[in-house]
């Protein structure tokens, strides 16, 4: 079973994106800020991570600077409200960029493209 970990400093994003990943058959994780991200990286070992932008404490683009150096090759799909962020030189560093929407379909197509999964 593929692991997510869920990074976001909205309780109703949290739960709506594990619930609906845990449907489409994956183990899933939250963490509510980059800085718990970083704590359960190694003990949670995810196959991909979901990353908000905004966030208290250690935002989105500093968190995925910092897996980066700990994880070279573990996916990273940065997630925002703000479409804006896409021509941010700094989320080129991630695999993806999804806009957040009601609509988890594309998330949910890009987790599987992303773990090549059909």
């Amino acid at each position: 079973m593929k692991r997510v970990l869920v990074v976001d400093d909205e309780e109703s994003i949290r739960l709506l994106y594990k619930e609906e990943l845990e449907e489409e058959g994956y183990a899933v994780e939250v963490a509510r800020d980059g800085l718990e991200a970083l704590e359960q990286l190694p003990l949670f070992k995810p196959d991909i991570v979901t990353l908000d932008i905004k966030m208290p404490r250690l935002n989105g683009i500093e968190t995925l600077k910092r897996i980066r150096e700990i994880e070279r090759r573990l996916p990273i799909i940065m997630c925002s409200a703000y479409g804006e962020f896409k021509q941010d030189l700094t989320t080129w560093a991630s695999d993806a960029y999804v806009v957040k929407c009601a609509d988890l379909t594309e998330l949910k197509n890009t987790i599987r493209r992303l773990l090549g999964l059909p």
